[in-house]
């Protein structure tokens, strides 16, 4: 297993630790993962859970009444929804995009895979989605899983951070880049 030290050194990772560990217990690895993937998308999809998760006025008891009607909404699996709860309760909810992101991380470390960080400016086909994991597979020479995000900010092309490698090929790169180069 890979080191992940510092994973477990952030706020977010010690719960995604935590959970990574209970899920180990219960053989619910993958499920806590899709769950979690799940939850993920729909903090990018929905302004309402975003604004539930950020809003420091709704009390804790509301926060957790409310993840709890998600998390069944949404048919998570019940380490997730627990988790969901926890941060509720600790106050902690604006951390659930980075606890998923952890134990992504976690999970694909155990199945010895190497995790890509990958922003586009639309969301990726499955067929390019494939075509990116069998060139970076290629080039780290190991499995890679692909955390993807997507940022219409960058105007196209994509950035790519496998561990501490960062590969930047989006246009708002290159553009500023132009720029800087004409100023002299």
């Amino acid at each position: 297993m890979a080191n992940n030290s510092g994973i477990s050194a952030s706020l977010a990772g010690r719960y995604a630790t935590a959970l990574f560990a209970l899920a180990q217990e219960k053989k619910s690895v993958a499920k806590v993962e899709a769950s979690l993937a799940k939850v993920s998308a729909a903090l990018t999809e929905s302004s309402d859970l975003k604004a539930l998760t950020t809003n420091p006025a709704i009390s804790r008891s509301d926060a957790k009444k409310a993840v709890a009607a998600v998390a069944k909404k949404m048919k998570l699996d019940a380490l997730t929804a627990n988790t969901l709860g926890v941060l509720a309760d600790n106050r902690r909810l604006e951390e659930t995009a980075a606890v998923a992101t952890a134990f992504a991380t976690l999970a694909s470390n155990d199945r010895g895979e190497v995790t890509a960080e990958v922003t586009s400016a639309r969301k990726l086909t499955p067929a390019q989605k494939k075509a990116l994991a069998a060139k970076l597979e290629a080039r780290m020479g190991s499995n890679v899983a692909i955390n993807e995000n997507v940022d219409p900010s960058i105007l196209g092309g994509l950035t790519v951070k496998v561990g501490s490698e960062m590969i930047d090929s989006s246009i708002k790169t290159r553009l500023n880049s132009l720029a800087t180069a004409m100023k002299g």
